[in-house]
């Protein structure tokens, strides 16, 4: 059984800094995509950055370049989100998910969904 369990988000000023774990099981992450979307309030879904398993091709919104970093450790099976200068803008529910695509188009066939974990950012 899959199964991807998010961790890391809460509440924290502008500015401020935060760390998102996605833990895989019951999958090998060499044969996805795996990445971060997230979704606000009365917002679209948005992808915020993924990873290919086949070429470790890096993908980041335009929204978050400079300021996000995802990484991968495949001993722990697991993906990492580093989100610094958080903004209010970036306020979502943030859920980690399995892609057969990769950049861009990492939303248009996702496979695999954790149960997401909210992000607040606010004084």
């Amino acid at each position: 059984q899959v199964q991807l369990v998010e961790s890391g988000g809460g509440l924290v000023q502008p500015g401020g800094s935060l760390r998102l774990s996605c833990a895989a099981s019951g999958i090998t992450l060499d044969y996805y995509t795996i990445g971060w979307f997230r979704q606000a309030p009365g917002k679209e879904r948005e992808g915020v950055s993924s990873i290919s398993g086949s070429d470790g091709y890096i993908y980041y919104a335009d929204s978050v370049k400079g300021r996000f970093t995802i990484s991968r450790d495949n001993v722990k099976n697991t993906v990492y989100l580093q989100m610094n200068s958080l903004e209010p803008e970036d306020t979502a529910v943030y859920y980690c998910a399995t892609s057969y695509y990769s950049g861009p188009y990492y939303l248009d066939h996702l496979v695999h969904r954790g149960q997401g974990t909210q992000v607040t950012v606010s004084s």
